[in-house]
């Protein structure tokens, strides 16, 4: 059998995804990018392809995207994680409906794009000035409030009445921002709550100004956390499409591509 991979290689996080002829997803695997990008990445590549019992020589095709992509040598070729975001949920919200809008907010960066109905990218807008409204921000508050990450959630859910507004639109500021509402008293759910408004206002902001069509595809590592969610659909007041593999899309559409590129090199080598 042939088999396919992609490679998100991000600011925070390397994802890996191992495909078949017919697109399923047989693997994944997500591990932290660290600082030495090229091994975190090989590294993820290889733990991957031994837990599914896979050779190195029977992967016809690799495809690199991300903040790092530049950096995997061992990639056949790299491109831009905003196409393979598109690719990937296009093909993973198949089975919701209509995908037309994508929200990802990933690390250190957010990102919406409007598709057409072959999953081509017709606009797309990024913010990677603000940290305040990406997945670092959500790490920096788990840490200052003293909670797990995954925790973030459940906090959400367990508040009773209206959030404090959290409205510094730099990470730094918002940090004493959120320091300065627990010194005030302020409970940890209210700010967990105040934390996923602000990057849910922020976020839809962005999704608005490329235009909000069909049903919405929200992934990264973000779109994990439930009472993130919660807020997002409330503040586009329509519900949100959030597959299996939400934090690995970008890699999945990657390895859809590597198939495609390789097909393509097949049937060039016949023709001539």
């Amino acid at each position: 059998m042939t088999y396919y991979a992609g490679i998100d290689i991000g600011s925070t996080a390397i994802k890996t995804v191992l495909i078949d002829d017919g697109e399923e997803l047989l693997d994944s695997r997500t591990a932290p990018t660290g600082s030495h990008f090229h091994h975190s990445a090989l590294d993820a590549f290889e733990v991957m392809l031994g837990k599914a019992g896979v050779a190195r020589e029977d992967v016809a095709f690799i495809t690199a995207t991300g903040y790092g992509r530049k950096l995997f040598r061992e990639a056949d070729e790299s491109i831009s994680e905003i196409t393979a975001n598109a690719i990937g949920a296009k093909k993973a919200g198949a089975a919701f409906g209509d995908v037309r809008t994508i929200i990802n907010i990933g690390g250190q960066d957010s990102k919406a794009i409007r598709v057409d109905d072959e999953g081509n990218v017709v606009q797309f807008a990024m913010n990677d000035k603000c940290a305040a409204g990406t997945g670092r921000f959500l790490d920096m508050a788990a840490r200052n409030l003293e909670i797990d990450l995954e925790e973030l959630g459940t906090y959400h859910f367990m508040l009773k009445g209206a959030p404090p507004p959290i409205n510094s639109t730099c990470a730094v500021f918002a940090e004493s921002e959120l320091i300065g509402l627990l010194a005030n008293g302020h409970s940890k759910e209210e700010i967990v709550a105040g934390i996923h408004y602000s990057i849910a206002k922020r976020t839809v902001r962005l999704a608005k100004r490329v235009g909000v069509d069909g049903r919405v595809y929200f992934d990264g590592g973000p779109a994990l956390n439930r009472g993130l969610v919660a807020a997002m659909e409330e503040e586009l007041m329509t519900e949100l499409v959030i597959p299996e593999i939400a934090q690995v899309t970008t890699a999945y559409g990657a390895a859809i591509l590597a198939r495609e590129a390789a097909l393509d090199e097949c049937e060039e080598g016949h023709g001539t």
